[in-house]
């Protein structure tokens, strides 16, 4: 079941929710508004090898924006540490940043309970567009959760802004002669 803004406020108030910066103005109908972190990151090689880390370089966002360009990829964070124990989350864009040409998630906008920190949120754009730090960007939904929870201790555990991807932590070496 979802929660509505007013069980977010008093699962904030009650400690069972976490949102750093909590601001009850942000609270929408089923969800709480979050705000761009000030920095993002961009992968620094125009081929990626999912067996390897990847580079990536800060881009840091002044009060006048930065202006985002089709065809790259910025890995951005929330402003706002969220999460909770109790609850799952799932990430979505405001409806006014996606029709303006914005995509801030594509494959991971479920948060599993137990995960508290900085949502890092993958953006692209289908035209120039200018962000700024600090915008109100997405909304985070609050799930009820069926069962004992089994709570979040992954690789980003402790993230404290946008992080690029782990997923080279995951892979074995795979041959490539296609033999066994």
């Amino acid at each position: 079941m979802i929660l509505t803004g007013p069980e977010i406020a008093q699962a904030v108030a009650a400690g069972d929710l976490h949102i750093d910066d909590f601001d009850p103005a942000r609270l929408e109908p089923n969800s709480y508004g979050f705000r761009l972190g000030p920095e993002l990151l961009v992968y620094d090689r125009e081929t990626l090898d999912s067996r390897r880390a990847p580079g990536s370089r800060s881009l840091a966002m002044g009060a006048g924006g930065v202006v985002l360009e089709p065809g790259r990829f910025y890995l951005g964070s929330t402003m706002e540490a969220m999460g909770s124990p109790h609850y799952a989350a799932t990430l979505y864009a405001r409806r006014s940043v996606s029709t303006l040409g914005v995509w801030i998630q594509f494959s991971a906008p479920l948060g599993h309970s137990g995960a508290v920190f900085p949502w890092t949120l993958e953006i692209t754009v289908a035209s120039p567009v200018r962000l700024y730090p600090g915008m109100l960007i997405g909304k985070l939904a609050f799930w009820a959760m069926q069962g004992s929870p089994l709570l979040y201790d992954g690789k980003y555990t402790g993230s404290t802004a946008a992080v690029a991807s782990r997923l080279s932590e995951d892979l074995v070496t795979v041959p490539t002669d296609g033999g066994a």
